[in-house]
């Protein structure tokens, strides 16, 4: 029976003198000695790497790899290619000079991969939870077409403007979603501390309190009640939506609704065009078959109406008809991103058409955001505003009647 393949850590000194880290699987560390001396180089050290799931949790879980990290990478790896060195070198490089030491520790996993001759691609998909299918996809084109540094440019092009759209909506919500959060603090602060102080008072004095009055005593009265319940409640939410927001099921119900909400529907599926349009045209142009990329990118898009969508367009691809065709059947596709897309079609030129179409909404989504902010600010101010001048209101209401108590 074979001995079972361990994971090994190993440094050598290469022809320049430079020490050199990377991974191997064997079955012992004779094994690992036995086929670095094969490749010429001389071990300075091996040591077996736990292969604990703890273990392995912990280390990546304490830094997160970010989109950007990856943009950072595919950016760099090409450049040292374009340069000339070979793509086992230029791995080593990156293992040993990338800070987020989570994607270091995989770098060095690729690295080994690559080096016992596997494929770039075929490495990175053995890390599927960190190295999306786009990536994977235009890496195996590169490869298979002979153009892997371009390939990696447009991973890298891909995912900062995927950041740099991110980071607009962040930047954008940001204020209304604090200056909504210490609103509902607030309003539960009154409720709690200090509608109870004035609620005493006005019993002691006796009499009937105003109806707005003894609303407010009785709202504050349940929240004692179920504050408790309440906040276990919010904290179980937030582990099973953290656990849970991915799943098929929950997105299936949840992305058609977003798409319909009043004032953020628009946006939501202006983001979505932008994604889908980005990622489609940066795979046509990267040289990935066609119906390969529209599979990738439905999955990618971050919405199953457009997932579904995709998966309409690949039949009408595979029967021989035209892309843009079945897109216009719906309506998360406005009716000039559908006859671009055909122009782009009958011109040859779908992944520049794509990539105009992803620049508009790009430009769309930040313009969208903005008016949004500057919408929201006014109207929560008022609506802040308006609840606790109703709530200071109804505490002082009975305050008018209090002489005619006291008398």
């Amino acid at each position: 029976m074979a001995a079972e393949a361990k994971t090994f850590e190993y440094a050598v000194r290469d022809k320049s003198g430079k020490l050199v880290k990377g991974r191997v699987e064997a079955p012992n560390q004779a094994a690992v000695a036995n086929r670095l001396r094969d490749m010429g180089l001389a071990a300075v050290s091996i040591s077996e790497v736990s292969s604990s799931g703890l273990n392995r949790e912990i280390s990546i879980g304490g830094d997160k790899i970010s989109l950007k990290d990856l943009a950072v990478m595919s950016r760099q790896l090409s450049t040292m290619i374009d340069s000339g060195l070979s793509l086992l070198r230029a791995l080593s490089i990156l293992a040993e000079q990338t800070e987020n030491k989570a994607l270091a520790k995989i770098i060095g996993q690729v690295r080994s991969d690559v080096e016992v001759g596997g494929a770039l691609s075929v490495a990175l998909q053995k890390h599927e939870q960190v190295f999306p299918p786009l990536m994977i996809n235009m890496v195996k084109a590169g490869e298979v077409g002979g153009f892997l540094d371009k390939a990696l440019v447009s991973v890298a092009n891909n995912f900062e403007a995927e950041v740099k759209l991110r980071n607009k909506i962040k930047s954008a919500m940001t204020y209304p979603v604090v200056v909504f959060v210490f609103a509902i603090l607030a309003s539960i602060g009154m409720l709690l501390f200090i509608v109870p102080v004035f609620s005493g008072m006005f019993t002691t004095l006796g009499g009937t309190l105003p109806l707005p009055t003894q609303i407010l005593v009785n709202l504050s009265q349940a929240l004692k009640i179920i504050i408790g319940p309440l906040v276990v409640g919010l904290v179980v939410f937030s582990v099973w939506w953290g656990k849970h927001k991915n799943d098929r099921a929950v997105r299936e119900r949840l992305d058609p609704i977003k798409l319909k909400l009043p004032v953020f529907g628009n946006l939501f599926r202006k983001i979505a065009v932008a994604r889908f349009t980005r990622n489609f045209g940066t795979m046509i142009h990267s040289g990935v078959p066609l119906l390969q990329a529209l599979e990738v990118v439905g999955e990618t898009s971050g919405s199953t109406v457009i997932e579904r969508a995709a998966k309409d367009v690949q039949e009408s691809v595979r029967r021989g008809e035209s892309l843009a065709g079945p897109l216009g059947e719906h309506t998360v596709f406005p009716p000039m991103v559908v006859q671009m897309m055909a122009v782009g079609e009958d011109t040859g030129a779908l992944d520049t058409m794509l990539g105009k179409v992803a620049d508009f909404y790009d430009d769309e989504v930040e313009s969208t955001t903005e008016q949004l902010t500057s919408l929201i600010e006014p109207l929560m101010i008022v609506v802040i505003g308006a609840i606790i001048g109703s709530m200071v209101i109804a505490l002082y209401m009975p305050i008018f009647g209090i002489f005619d108590l006291i008398n």
